[in-house]
């Protein structure tokens, strides 16, 4: 929520008039942008886990896609900002779309699970959970040491956990 009103109308290249015509207020403005940011990140997410192949090639898919690992997660980041988790309306989007997340990750990992891809003694939810915290937590290594390798390496040391080397 650092960025202003003013800074947001320059860029968009927008009026106060119009910005407010559509927003009332910084809030709602930053209200759409988060919740425009989780449809292009589940988006992106579920055309992957939607896509053709097997359960397991298509988490593996998921989890070594190209990203641009050191902006950070885009969803994930703004739990880091205290006035969006202070904001009740502004934290349901970040919270509904980790959520969604973990539930097409362990949906997946039941599916895997079901078809013999992955160890019978996975548990779809707490795996989906660790392969979240994984993610999100290889973000903040990468972006602290500027070094995205960090999230490779991160990645690479939940695969077997997947059953993949």
């Amino acid at each position: 929520m650092g960025t202003s009103p003013k800074a947001i109308q320059q860029r968009a290249e927008a009026g106060q008039g119009s910005m407010y015509h559509h927003f009332s207020g910084k809030p709602a403005l930053a209200l759409a942008a988060i919740e425009r940011t989780a449809e292009e990140m589940t988006g992106r997410a579920e055309a992957q886990f939607s896509a053709a192949g097997t359960a397991k090639e298509r988490l593996l898919a998921y989890l070594r896609r190209s990203r641009d690992v050191l902006r950070g997660c885009p969803i994930g980041g703004l739990t880091q900002d205290p006035d969006i988790m202070a904001d009740p309306a502004l934290r349901a989007p970040v919270t509904s779309t980790l959520a969604w997340l973990r539930g097409r990750i362990a949906g997946l990992v039941a599916e895997g699970v079901a078809a013999g891809e992955f160890d019978a003694a996975l548990d779809p939810e707490r795996t989906a959970t660790a392969i979240v915290a994984v993610m999100q937590g290889g973000y903040v290594l990468a972006r602290a040491a500027d070094d995205a390798g960090l999230f490779e390496d991160a990645i690479a040391g939940i695969l077997p956990l997947l059953g993949e080397h």
